[in-house]
C-alpha cells in the first residue's frame, strides 16, 4: 500500500502532507499508517516540531465510508487508527502545527483538535457530519476547539463553520489565503524550532498535564457509542445512502406501505 502522506524534514521542522486524492478520507491502513508516522516523527532526535498540512480539495475528510460500507466489520480497526492518529498528535513530545484549507472534517476535526496550535486558510470549513453517517466521535477533540454549545448545535445539525468564525472563537492561531497557509505555518514551526529542544519538550508535556480532563478518555467513551450506532439499521442505511448519493430514508417498512 501507498501511503496516503508524504513526509520531509528540514531544520527541526518534520512536515507531514496528506495527499489521498479525491478527498483524502482515509481507508483503515492509512489511519494506522498515519499513526505510526507522527509516533516515529516524535522519535527523531533532529525533530523539534511536527506540521501536519494536505494536498488538494481539502485538508481531511476522515474515514473512508466507501469502506466502511463495503466492510463493515473494519469499524473497530479503524476506530483504534483514529484513536492512534489524535493521541500520536496530542501526546507527541514535540508541539504539532495543523495547517488546514477547504473542508476539514470527521477525522481531520480529530487532527486538528489534537494538535497545539492550528493555522487556517481563509476558505476552511469545520465540521462534524458523523450523525449524517451512521456514526459517532469527534466531540471530544471539537470541544478541544471551540465551545461546549456551539460543539453540540454543529453535531446535531451537521452544519459547519467558516475559518473567520474559528478564529473569532480562538480556535485558529491565524487566517491567511490559502496561497500563504504554507509558509505561515512553517515561519510558527520554525520560531519553535530554533528554541531549546529540551525547554519545548518539557512545556509540551506539562501543558499537556494540565489539560482539564484527558482527551484520550473522553474520545474512547465516543468510540463505545461509535459501535453501538453500527449495529442499528439507520447507521447502515446512512453509509448505502452516502455511497449512492441520495438522501437517508429512515421509514420503517410499515410506514413505506402507507
Amino acid at each position: 500500500m501507498n501511503a496516503p502522506f508524504k513526509t520531509h524534514i528540514a531544520a527541526g521542522v518534520a512536515e507531514l502532507v496528506i495527499d489521498r486524492p479525491p478527498v483524502n478520507a482515509l481507508n483503515d491502513a492509512g489511519w494506522h499508517a498515519l499513526a505510526d508516522e507522527i509516533e516515529r516523527l516524535g522519535r527523531v532526535d533532529d525533530v523539534n516540531v511536527i506540521l501536519i498540512r494536505a494536498e488538494g480539495r481539502g485538508f481531511c475528510a476522515g474515514v473512508d465510508i466507501k469502506e466502511l460500507d463495503a466492510q463493515p466489520d473494519r469499524i473497530v480497526s479503524v476506530n483504534a487508527g483514529n484513536y492512534r492518529s489524535f493521541e500520536a498528535v496530542h501526546r507527541n513530545p514535540v508541539p504539532v502545527i495543523v495547517a488546514v484549507h477547504g473542508f476539514v472534517l470527521g477525522g481531520g476535526i480529530g487532527l486538528a483538535g489534537a494538535a497545539d496550535i492550528v493555522v487556517a486558510s481563509d476558505c476552511a470549513t469545520f465540521g462534524v457530519p458523523e450523525v449524517d453517517r451512521g456514526a459517532m466521535g469527534g466531540g471530544a477533540h471539537l470541544q478541544r476547539l471551540f465551545p461546549v454549545q456551539k460543539v453540540r448545535a454543529m453535531y446535531f445539525t451537521g452544519a459547519s463553520i467558516d475559518a473567520a468564525e474559528a478564529y473569532r472563537l480562538g480556535a485558529i492561531e491565524k487566517v491567511v489565503p490559502k496561497a500563504q497557509l504554507r509558509d505561515t505555518a512553517l515561519a510558527i514551526a520554525q520560531t519553535i524550532a530554533a528554541k531549546s529542544p529540551a525547554m519545548i519538550r518539557l512545556a509540551k508535556e506539562s501543558l499537556n498535564g494540565i489539560e482539564d480532563g484527558n482527551l484520550e478518555t473522553k474520545y474512547r467513551w465516543e468510540q463505545g457509542f461509535t459501535l453501538q450506532a453500527y449495529m442499528s439499521k439507520d447507521s447502515a442505511e446512512t453509509r448505502r445512502a452516502f455511497v449512492e448519493k441520495r438522501a437517508a430514508d429512515f421509514a420503517t417498512q410499515a410506514e413505506k406501505k402507507k
